[in-house]
């Protein structure tokens, strides 16, 4: 699916869409997503939805992934302006030769959990040994297995299961930890009737292992662009800091009104249910706010740390994430701090020191 803005013309203006005046050309943007349309990516939809993009004077293509589509494989080949993708996963696309920088780290915290029913007695990394734990792969395992290493265990002490992107087999008891982000498969298990009580699952019935308080956790959702563009072209270069200030308002916007947030999503073709969709742009919130240092400034220690444990951490062949220290083009933080700087000025708090999160009722189906 795609999803675009009002019609403009290819090219855009002169100043690379630094802001639309009356009847100036819009600059086209294509955006391709990690995955669906979901409220995981709502600071964008509410950027279209709310105008922040045509104000920059861009129009803005969201293109959804999923199936065979890699993000930062779409940008590095050209079809695409910008890219979100993990951390973990472009560092190895890197390595092999896709030239793309890192411009907005948007999350500040994993999402990333391991899931195990309350009497499974599987409440640590430690107690993953001999026991069946899932994982989606598609380099989403990486964190995992990097609990392990620090735990002294390999992927031959567990069974590993490859787990469908729902939590079906986990309900069913095929696995005993089920890979699960907050926003999304968590929220898929509280939102089952558990057979035993006939009520919906509780936070209480499950035991859950959070990989930013193991140690193991990587960066996630970040904006990539084309490294060439970044170093030869000033229109690219001014459209770059231009879509960094409107996806910045965004998710300002999402952090402030995220029941309207997750209608937008929805009104864009999400499927999800109401309940769900409001579960999932909450959560996403939180792995957002509040920022340390202003949203989507890398903290230099949580690089450093995905790079080392992309580095040091073996999957089940034996092979690591990447083998050698990426290059220094693997991040450019000048363009998210101009936007940042300039949305300062104008009064915007794009900290979230104050951010308070909803409590969210969870319906059957997340409907």
């Amino acid at each position: 699916m795609v999803l675009a803005s009002c019609s403009a013309t290819e090219g855009g203006d002169g100043d690379g869409g630094t802001g639309a005046t009356g009847g100036a050309e819009l600059t086209q943007v294509r955006l391709q997503l990690q995955w669906l349309t979901q409220g995981q990516f709502a600071g964008y939809f509410a950027a279209q939805d709310q105008g922040y993009f045509a104000d920059e004077g861009l129009d803005v293509e969201i293109i959804e992934s999923g199936g065979d589509i890699v993000p930062q494989d779409a940008l590095a080949n050209g079809e695409v302006d910008y890219a979100i993708a993990w951390v973990p996963k472009v560092l190895g696309s890197i390595e092999q030769g896709a030239n793309v920088t890192n411009v907005a780290q948007i999350f500040e915290r994993s999402g990333t959990l391991q899931i195990s029913m309350a009497d499974s007695g599987v409440t640590s990394v430690a107690d993953f040994a001999g026991r069946r734990v899932g994982s989606w792969g598609f380099g989403n395992e990486w964190e995992i297995f990097a609990a392990l290493s620090q735990e002294g265990l390999t992927v031959d002490d567990i069974e590993l299961v490859t787990q469908g992107f729902d939590m079906l087999a986990f309900l069913a008891g095929d696995i005993d930890a089920a890979q699960a982000m907050t926003y999304n498969e968590y929220a898929q298990v509280l939102e089952s009737v558990n057979p035993d009580t006939g009520e919906l699952y509780q936070p209480e019935d499950l035991n859950v292992i959070d990989y930013n308080e193991v140690g193991s956790a990587m960066l996630q959702d970040a904006i990539w662009a084309d490294t060439e563009r970044l170093a030869n072209d000033e229109a690219y270069q001014g459209t770059t800091v231009a879509f960094l200030r409107a996806v910045i308002k965004g998710w300002v916007f999402a952090q402030d009104n995220p029941e309207e947030a997750a209608t937008i999503v929805t009104n864009a073709g999400s499927t999800l249910g109401a309940s769900h969709q409001l579960w999932m742009t909450n959560e996403t919130n939180k792995l957002i706010w509040p920022s340390t240092n202003g949203i989507g400034l890398i903290d230099q220690a949580a690089w450093d740390r995905t790079v080392s444990l992309a580095m040091q951490t073996q999957n089940e062949t034996g092979s690591t994430l990447i083998t050698t220290e990426p290059p220094d083009t693997a991040f450019n933080m000048e363009y998210i701090q101009q936007a940042l700087d300039e949305l300062e000025q104008d009064g915007l708090d794009v900290r979230g020191q104050d951010f308070t999160p909803l409590e969210v009722e969870l319906a059957e189906g997340g409907n």
